[in-house]
């Protein structure tokens, strides 16, 4: 029976996992995980890094008929890396929204580390774990700042519904 693993969908899991800690995290928080990298490997440019469109879709309540939302700016690269910490010339690559081209080649160079077996698990426990980590703290953030704007409108209304009572009483 043909099929995927468990093994193969957990990679595929985790893969998703990472390009989305490195499409989401900041271009300076990539570059500093680079700088800080041993023995680096080197890297040669296959594609880009180049922006482009992309149309985005939405489906009508989160499950129905798709539409076209609008276009979207994206920049892809594809990079080869080899020497270095790698047990073999490994490529990798991603997309990032937005036209940053240096964030996209930053993250298309960890992908590539991330597909080698040797440098993979260091890539998920000192790259990926970290980046995660500070997204969380970042929505947080985020999300306790929206917070404190949220208006409560049933006292908004019972406030106002008091002063309206008194007014007509005085008339």
């Amino acid at each position: 029976m043909g099929g995927t693993t468990v093994d193969e969908a957990e990679r595929g899991a985790l893969r998703r996992r990472a390009a989305r800690a490195f499409s989401n995290a900041p271009r300076a928080a990539l570059a500093e995980h680079w700088l800080a990298w041993a023995d680096r490997p080197g890297v040669e440019v296959l594609r880009g890094p180049e922006p482009g469109l992309v149309m985005v879709q939405g489906r009508i309540g989160g499950t129905g008929d798709r539409f076209n939302l609008g276009e979207a700016t994206v920049t892809r690269a594809t990079v080869r890396l080899s020497g270095g910490a790698l047990a073999a010339p490994s490529i990798g690559t991603a997309y990032v929204l937005g036209s940053d081209v240096e964030h996209a080649g930053l993250a298309a160079i960890f992908t590539a580390l991330l597909a080698d077996e040797a440098t993979h698990d260091t890539v998920i426990a000192e790259v990926v774990e970290p980046l995660e980590a500070a997204l969380a703290d970042r929505d947080r953030a985020v999300r306790t700042a929206a917070r404190t704007t949220v208006v409560d409108f049933f006292t908004v209304a019972r406030e106002n519904a008091g002063a309206l009572a008194s007014d007509e009483d005085d008339e």
